[in-house]
């Protein structure tokens, strides 16, 4: 008979080294944990000789400012900690230069407090163990790193750490018990990862090394005849090893057709039909698990669905020990993700409902993932059910308080849990007791909190409706038969805007109905009849009921009377409302049906303004250009709004909105010469003889707006023609061009089918000649005035970051690299100017809301490139007048009188600098040439005083003439 792996003479000799280890190696600890940078000072030093002597100063020199310069960063990370405990990376930066440094209570003290604020991951729970058991001077130490070792096994499920522990724990088998604590942390840890299919075997083969080492220690010298007792403990130790093997060959685990033919060759006696038949039953399952371990060894990191999968496929089987080791290793690599937390939880919860396991799972839930709430409420009820008492769960209480939830609304929800545990601690067949008091306390505390703490975070309290208050009026009313202060409640509740709603109103009327008398609840209702708005009619009808059944023919009366009358008043109001609203709709139409006569009137004029025979200032190309220059200058893109954000919806609305008519290629015919003879020159451009083309709104949905691209692109139909060939069959483009001929920067591609036009849009954003393109589908807003082409969520997106403070020159890649850290990013949107110039913005989108979180939290501060960045989850604010009828937003501007002042205060001049697109008022239905409507400049809201009336070119060359 061997021993097993064939290692046991070695292993019985390390065994002993590790029990007679002493003081000698301990004591070299603290130098071997000092910095490398001293070491290789002295040995350079040494090198150098005698000849060597400034050089050796001048390395001193340098490892002195050295050790300055990593003292200075110690000290700014211990003062960022100091104002945000919360920063991971900190921690990290922190404990990677104490080590670095040697400072080792520092470090110790660093360590300490990391891990009383996050769980600390396999590798710094190894190194921290390892510089421990280093340091370890003397044997009344090792408790210490045995109750260390006892936390780093709690936080996650690590095989290595466990391997660690029982390896340490073998160097104190020369103590009183040291064998069978041994023994003991090993059955723990084959308890904990024994089932592990991958990594399970190296802890059975360690567990089987060590008691085939004992064996050794047992056996008689060489050449001598055992004892009657020996022989029994050679037989007690040899049935212990055959144990081991028959445990290990009925688990499903990696390679374990060795361990078999291992065991057969250790083994003098035949296996065991039993042993047999476990093994071929565990290599049966083994082949079960084969496809979710394979899926798991080729899927990249966090491989959260194939976990999941496995997870499916243990619950079905059944076996509570596999589940649970299979979540435990999901959440290893998953441990950021509350909802497979929750799962876990519920889990234990349900079914195995055992207290240290279930308590344990939830305190690493919420450490994990502090800002879920409902692991927080899981806790609490978990804590409730197994009967931990009362300081404990207030302890908790108090901690979920100050783990930082992102809603104003979670703040509610963990009151409303923890009040619920208080209320089910009350005996209310008692008139008074302790637990009652402290329940009202707790009541009027949360109500404060949310008032204080929760509305000065979030602007609200998170609980409009005030259900808390409500909860207390109903206990008082129902257990505690306190009428008088369940009123008082219901009394601030409608004080806090809630007395407008009917069903508001109705809470309270069952509430007296049930508990209060009729006198009350006939106030209430009349109350709610004065006071109701959404829907008076419903609280008439209560009053009328409660007034049939139990009213005298006086409250009848007065019900009646009371009830038409407002009934009236709402009716009275809401024709107003009509009248209004339709008034409103008239003067919008008006005010169309003048603009649209305005601009067929200035079309008119400006067809008849042709220079007369005779004239002193003599009509030529020239004076095209110059006397009559303004006329032309009035009809340029005025520019554009700067906005932000994406789409086509970058142009001006209302510019947008106006481009009914165009003249396609071209433009508008420049006027004739005054003497009708003149000939083109050679150079002049094609557009001048170009027939004016009609948008045809039928073909919308083959077509695409193209925005936002070069003024100076050369033959912009053609190259559009050839970049959007790829999507599919393009039966025209039409660019749109000014008076002038030049480019306007923008155009339509219409397609042969729809199909080749929606795959267009995927072009949007596309970089042409520096510059990123807008592809937006072609949608006429007079007929869909909601239509948004901005393609970006303006809501809060809780798996989204917003990035701002980054440096211009930061790339896509650099950023991903910085944010892949925590969690798996989907995607990353660098946020440009419309010349696709960096802003130094960017959204960053994670899988999970969690992942997102967290990413909030390790990166808020960080510096890139020097540059401070600030990371927030992704809330835009709502964009001014997106949801106002058309017409609405530029009405209220114009009502408010505002004044433009330069970067130095009030400017030289009171002109009015807003964009023509933003003065026009509302859209036109009168076609224009080249897209773009004719509209006069409306008043400029900037000025109090009326402005005069403009004067037209025509109105100039009279003024010259008349002189």
């Amino acid at each position: 008979m061997r021993p097993p792996g064939g290692g046991a003479c070695a292993t019985s000799e390390a065994l002993h080294k590790m029990a007679a280890s002493g003081g000698a190696a301990v004591a070299a600890a603290e130098e071997e944990l000092r910095g490398a940078g001293d070491s290789e000072d002295e040995a350079e030093e040494g090198a150098g000789g005698g000849g060597g002597g400034d050089d050796s100063e001048d390395s001193s020199g340098d490892g002195e400012d050295e050790d300055k310069e990593n003292e200075a960063e110690i000290q700014r990370l211990e003062e960022q900690l100091s104002i945000n405990a919360f920063d991971y990376n900190c921690h990290l930066d922190l404990i990677k230069l104490l080590r670095q440094e040697g400072e080792l209570v520092r470090l110790r003290r660093a360590r300490q407090k990391m891990s009383e604020l996050f769980p600390l991951t396999e590798e710094i729970w190894l190194d921290w163990l390892k510089d421990e058991i280093r340091m370890a001077a003397e044997t009344s130490e090792r408790e210490k790193i045995y109750d260390l070792f006892e936390r780093a096994v709690k936080d996650y499920l690590c095989p290595e750490i466990w391997l660690e522990f029982a390896q340490y724990s073998i160097g104190g088998i020369g103590q009183e018990g040291g064998i069978e604590k041994v023994r003991s942390v090993f059955e723990r840890a084959l308890t904990a990862v024994g089932l592990h299919v991958i990594k399970g075997a190296a802890i059975w083969e360690a567990y089987r090394e060590f008691e085939n080492a004992i064996l050794e220690t047992v056996q008689p010298a060489a050449g001598s005849v055992p004892s009657l007792e020996q022989q029994q403990t050679i037989s007690v130790q040899l049935e212990k090893i055959h144990a081991l093997f028959r445990r290990q060959l009925g688990v499903p685990l990696l390679d374990m057709e060795a361990t078999y033919a291992e065991y057969e060759e250790w083994s003098e006696e035949a296996i065991p039909e039993q042993a047999i038949k476990n093994y071929k039953k565990a290599l049966q399952q083994m082949e079960k698990y084969k496809p979710y371990e394979e899926a798991l060894l080729v899927a990249e990191t966090p491989k959260l669905a194939e976990y999941q999968a496995y997870i499916e496929f243990e619950t079905k089987a059944g076996d509570p020990a596999r589940i649970q080791l299979t979540y435990e290793r999901a959440l290893a690599e998953n441990c950021l993700v509350p909802d497979l937390w929750a799962r876990y939880t519920q889990y234990l919860d349900r079914q195995l409902k055992v207290k240290e396991l279930v308590l344990s799972a939830h305190e690493r839930a919420v450490r994990n993932c502090p800002w879920t709430v409902k692991l927080w409420n899981q806790y609490l009820l978990a804590m409730e059910r197994h009967q931990v008492e009362h300081r404990l769960i207030s302890e908790t209480f108090e901690k979920a308080l100050n783990a930082g939830f992102i809603q104003a609304t979670d703040y509610v929800e963990i009151w409303q849990a923890y009040l619920d545990y208080l209320r089910r601690r009350v005996d209310f067949s008692q008139d008074s007791s302790k637990e009652l008091e402290e329940l009202r306390a707790a009541f009027a505390q949360a109500i404060e909190y949310l008032k204080q703490e929760v509305e000065e975070r979030f602007s609200e309290s998170g609980d409009p409706s005030c259900t808390i208050m409500q909860t207390w009026a109903r206990i008082e009313a129902r257990l505690c038969n306190n009428m008088q202060k369940a009123r008082e409640l219901w009394d601030s509740i409608m004080t806090k805007g809630n007395a407008r709603y009917a069903n508001m109103w109705l809470e309270y009327y069952n509430l007296e109905r049930a508990h209060g008398d009729t006198q009350h609840c006939r106030k209430a209702l009349h109350r709610a009849v004065q006071c109701t708005s959404d829907y008076p009619e419903h609280v008439c009808e209560v009053l009328l009921m409660l007034e049939r059944i139990e009213g005298s023919l006086e409250d009848w009366d007065a019900a009646v009377q009371k009830t038409e009358n407002r009934l009236a008043r709402v009716n009275e109001q809401r024709v107003k409302a009509a009248e209004k609203e339709a008034l409103v709709s008239q003067q919008e139409e008006e005010r169309a049906e003048q603009r649209k006569q305005s601009r067929a009137e200035k079309r008119a004029a400006k067809k008849s303004k042709k220079p007369k025979a005779g004239d002193k200032r003599k009509v030529d190309d020239d004076d095209d250009g110059e006397a009559w220059g303004q006329e032309d200058e009035a009809e340029q893109p005025s520019k554009r709004p700067r906005e932000s954000g994406g789409g086509g919806d970058m142009l001006a609305e209302e510019e947008v909105e106006d481009m009914e008519t165009e003249t396609g290629l071209f433009g508008r015919n420049v006027p004739a010469k005054a003497d009708g003879k003149a000939k083109e020159a050679p150079g002049a451009p094609k557009w001048k003889d170009a027939p004016r083309v009609l948008h045809n709104s039928e073909k919308d949905s083959v077509t695409v707006f193209v925005s936002n691209l070069s003024y100076s692109m050369a033959e912009p139909e053609e190259k559009l023609r050839e970049l959007f060939a790829s999507c599919g069959e393009v039966s025209e483009v039409r660019p749109i061009f000014s008076n002038k001929g030049t480019f306007r920067g923008y155009c339509y591609v219409e397609f042969k089918d729809e199909k080749s036009a929606l795959q267009a849009l995927g072009l949007d954003r596309r970089r042409v000649e520096g510059r990123p393109m807008f592809v937006s589908p072609c949608v006429d807003k007079n007929k869909n005035p909601d239509f948004k082409v901005f393609k970006y969520s303006t809501a809060l997106e809780k798996h989204k970051l917003f990035i701002s403070g980054l440096p211009f020159s930061c790339t896509k890649e650099e950023l991903e690299e910085a944010c892949k850290a925590h969690g798996n990013v989907k995607d990353i949107r660098l946020v440009t100017n419309r010349a696709g110039k960096p802003k130094g913005l960017a959204y960053v989108e994670y899988e999970t809301e969690a992942q997102a979180s967290q990413a909030v939290l390790k990166m808020d501060g960080l510096a890139i490139r020097e540059h401070v960045i600030k990371v927030a989850i992704s809330n835009p604010p709502a964009r001014k007048f997106s949801d106002q009828p058309e017409g609405a937003g530029r009405a209220t501007q114009s009502m408010v009188p505002r004044q433009i002042y330069g970067a130095r205060g009030k400017g030289r001049t009171q002109l009015a600098m807003v964009p023509r697109a933003l003065q026009r008022q509302g859209n036109s239905a009168a076609k224009a040439e080249n897209g773009v409507s004719q509209a006069p400049a409306a008043a400029t809201p900037c000025l109090s005083t009326e402005e005069p009336k403009k004067m037209s070119n025509a109105d100039f060359a009279r003024l010259l003439l008349n002189k």
